[in-house]
């Protein structure tokens, strides 16, 4: 619940499926649903800059409408506009968004006995003052959604975020935080535990708002070694997964799902089975049998198929949401259909619709059976 009035919800799926709880289909989302492959979304947008479009919550919240109004019916979520990175500029790092190229930090973190370093890691945050826009892109999309579809929240996870802060911008080799998780393992630690405490107060507050499910995005999971995620990314994870509950008890509110998403990190499926989330979502390198097998009902499993298919014609669609779906059928209800990462810019709108009316086709049966 919330301190806001909303009006209730009238497709609960996503949230009895994470609960575990019987559902008739696997609820559906995707990650990137609010994006760039809407002629509407660019319209939306227009010339502005990204960060500026996501600190405007009227545009903010209309962009998060327009896919649950564009395919009215087939979706059964909607997550709010905005970025991973607003964290790092909450801390007090510039990050720009260069079009066509990505996110970029004029200034990234390059030595841990910097004052720079020293700022971001003692700097008072108050996410209210610094994230105000996003909570209150929040509550306005709750309104306007009038209880369709719940609305999900996010953050990026410490060790992407750190990523991001150190490697000033996307990377392939990531050696400047490699570097920095070798040769200054105390300091990095020191950063990280800093990111998910803010990132624990971003959360709280954007429940507070009206967020009813929260996903943690460790993008860049998979860059670790199985022994240095152990390290320098799980007690993060966990830490987000221990103390927001904790924090919304506190403040009287009710504790909502929450969903890891840790790319590429296949190895540690079953330590995020125990890592406090009542939903791990899955990349397309994992196959769906082995992936139930392992889970064993302690969580539900959100995913998976390479969103690639999609450039791949509605037979190749129909196949693979077949054979996804098929893979699942293990999870035993506790599945969340989506895509195994981010929807991209080129793909044609019709043919996520297909996927969509496929995954309510196919998810039916499924559960009937």
């Amino acid at each position: 619940m919330s301190i806001h009035e909303f009006a209730p919800l009238k497709n609960n799926l996503l949230l009895r499926a994470a609960r575990g709880e019987k559902v008739e289909r696997p609820p559906m989302w995707v990650m990137r649903q609010a994006g760039r492959y809407l002629p509407e979304y660019n319209q939306a947008k227009g010339t502005r800059d990204f960060f500026a479009v996501c600190r405007d919550p009227e545009t903010a919240s209309t962009i998060t409408l327009q896919p649950v109004e564009r395919y009215a019916g087939l979706l059964d979520a909607a997550i709010i506009f905005s970025d991973i990175l607003v964290i790092p500029q909450a801390m007090g790092m510039t990050v720009e968004m260069i079009e066509k190229k990505g996110p970029h930090f004029p200034h990234p973190l390059r030595d841990p006995n910097s004052p720079e370093f020293e700022q971001v890691v003692t700097r008072d945050v108050d996410v209210k003052e610094e994230l105000g826009y996003v909570f209150e892109a929040i509550t306005l999309t709750r309104k306007k959604l009038e209880g369709r579809v719940p609305l999900i929240g996010f953050v990026g996870a410490p060790w992407t975020l750190m990523s991001y802060m150190i490697e000033g911008g996307g990377s392939k080799m990531f050696n400047l935080v490699k570097g920095w998780i070798f040769k200054h393992p105390a300091e990095s630690k020191r950063l990280l535990q800093r990111v998910a405490e803010v990132c624990v107060d971003f959360l709280v507050e954007q429940v507070v708002a009206g967020a009813q499910l929260i996903q943690v995005f460790d993008s860049w999971a998979g860059e670790l070694s199985p022994h240095d995620f152990a390290i320098f990314s799980l007690p993060y994870l966990k830490y987000i997964s221990h103390n927001l509950p904790i924090r919304l008890k506190a403040a009287g509110i009710e504790p909502v799902p929450m969903t890891v998403f840790a790319k590429g990190a296949w190895y540690a499926l079953d330590t995020l089975c125990e890592s406090g989330y009542q939903t791990v979502g899955l990349d397309w390198t994992h196959d769906p049998v082995e992936a139930c097998r392992i889970a064993n009902g302690r969580v539900t499993l959100q995913g998976n198929m390479d969103p690639n298919v999609l450039y791949g014609g509605r037979k190749a669609i129909t196949e693979n949401v077949e054979r996804m779906l098929e893979g699942f059928k293990g999870a035993k209800g506790r599945h969340i259909i989506n895509l195994g990462h981010g929807i991209t810019p080129l793909v044609d709108p019709e043919d996520l619709k297909h996927f969509f009316e496929e995954c309510h086709r196919v998810g039916e049966a499924v559960c009937s059976s």
